[in-house]
Parts: structure tokens; sequence; C-alpha cells
């Protein structure tokens, strides 16, 4: 619900030439306590077991929750009145070519991420036979990547243009459900974490890039059309892996990495280097 909100204000805040920088910061500033609070999680679930550790994971939570509401309940964002009225499809009408085949290739690539996101844990737990704790690490892996691939490449998205980080992120995205299946161990597992880390190395381009071809005055509400179709076409994906894991646990990751790869070749193929620059 907050993404067109914080998209808009970051869009409007800075210039084109800082944007990426900007969803940079925002990311790394998100994903510092998701690196530290999965291993708190399997600590504590080794601790006190599974129903309690998790009880306590609830409690602390909705404190955190709490407090989250807190601190956003201070911040003032001036609201801008529109010129004319303005309707989904006038949203939609506005949104460039490129921007629409850049959905249409977000869409492959959060399909390939919704078939293996909930099994994730599974696999790695049951299939492979890990602890608790060490997939605890296993995320903290992956958000520590993701964190050190934003420091390193903060600056290039805005330099060198938008399409090259996109582009490795998508190939990140097809590639990790392929190394999680690969993997046969704890050490192979964190190598494929590391893969997945690197899904958020051109997060930040991506998002520049929506900001920088959405209409200045629909900002927001562009940002919210997008969105809603890429969570509506993807819904049905767990649903989808989840059949699929029926038959064999690995096939779903198998066919993550098709449909991933798909959508690498969409976006290759259809955005423009002169548009995403």
């Amino acid at each position: 619900m907050a993404s067109p909100t914080l998209f808009a204000v970051v869009g409007d805040a800075l210039p084109r030439g800082r944007r990426a920088l900007g969803f940079t910061v925002q990311s790394i500033l998100r994903r510092v306590p998701i690196a530290i609070a999965p291993i708190l999680g399997g600590l504590a679930i080794a601790a006190y077991g599974l129903q309690t550790g998790v009880h306590l994971g609830l409690v602390v939570t909705v404190v955190l929750s709490m407090v989250t509401l807190g601190v956003v309940s201070r911040v003032n964002i001036p609201i801008m009145p529109d010129p004319v009225p303005t309707h989904i499809v006038t949203v939609w009408r506005s949104l460039p070519t490129p921007l629409r085949w850049l959905l249409t290739s977000d869409i492959f690539i959060r399909t390939c991420e919704g078939l293996v996101d909930v099994f994730l844990v599974l696999y790695a737990i049951n299939v492979i036979g890990i602890s608790a704790p060490a997939y605890g690490v296993l995320v903290a892996v992956q958000m520590t990547t993701a964190i050190v691939s934003y420091i390193l490449v903060a600056r290039f998205a805005d330099r060198m243009g938008r399409k090259p980080f996109v582009m490795a992120t998508f190939a990140a995205f097809a590639l990790f459900p392929v190394a999680v299946v690969l993997a046969r161990d704890f050490a192979t597992l964190v190598a494929a974490f590391v893969v997945g880390g690197l899904r958020e190395i051109g997060e930040p381009a991506r998002k520049a890039l929506i900001v920088d071809l959405a209409a200045p005055s629909l900002r927001a509400r562009s940002v919210g059309l997008y969105y809603l179709i890429r969570s509506l076409t993807i819904a049905p994906a767990a649903f989808i892996g989840g059949l699929l894991w029926e038959v064999t646990p690995a096939l779903p990751f198998w066919m993550a990495g098709l449909i991933g790869l798909v959508g690498v070749v969409v976006f290759a193929m259809t955005v423009e280097e002169r548009y995403a620059a």
C-alpha cells in the first residue's frame, strides 16, 4: 500500500540522475533488519521450541509494528490536488510502451519468484536437511549480499543507465531457484543464497526506471496500477508451485528458472537502452 507513495516521494524529491541512488539508500535501510531478524527467529525456535519460539516472534513483531505506526504518524506528506479528475483507464493509457513491456517482463520474473518463494524453507530443511537456525543464516547471507551489492553499484545505475542492472537482477531471479535445486548441503546453499541476494542488484534501477517512465502528474497512481496488475497476475503462482511440488519438490524450481529466463529475454528485446538510460 505504501509503495506508490514511496515511489512518488522519491521521484518528486530527487532529480532523474539521483533516483537510483535514492532507492538504493531506502533499500539498504529496509534490509538491515531483515538480515538480522531471521537469525534471531531461528535462535528463538532452537532455544524455546517451534511453538513458543514462533509465539515470541509474533509478540516482538506486534510491538515493533506499533512503534512503526507511531513513527509513520509523524511523517507529513503534502497532498497535491488533481488539476482534472483521473480514473484507472486514463492512468493505463498514460503508461508509455516501454513501461508496459517492463511490466510484462516483471510479471514473468515475479511468477518465477512466486512459484518457489514459500517452498524455499521447506526444500532447505526437509529435502536438503539443514536446521532452522542454519536457514536463518542463509537468509542473513542473502540480505547481506543484497546490501553489499547496493553499496557497490549505488551510483552506477544513475551514470551508466538502468538497463544493464535491471537485466542483472532479472537474470539472478532466474538463476536463484536453479541454484537452490542444485544445492546438496549447507555450503552449496550458501552459494545459492548469494545468488538470491544478487537479485537485488538492479532493484533500485528498476524502481528508478518506473519513476522515470511514468508521467510526473500520475506518478503515484502509475506505480499503483503497475503493482496492482503485477500482483493480480502472479497471485496463482504459489498455488501452481504447490501443485508442482506434489509431483516432485524439484519441479517448481526448474519451472521457475525457465519462466525467469523468459522474463529476461522479454526485457532485453523490448525495452530499448535509450528509454532505460
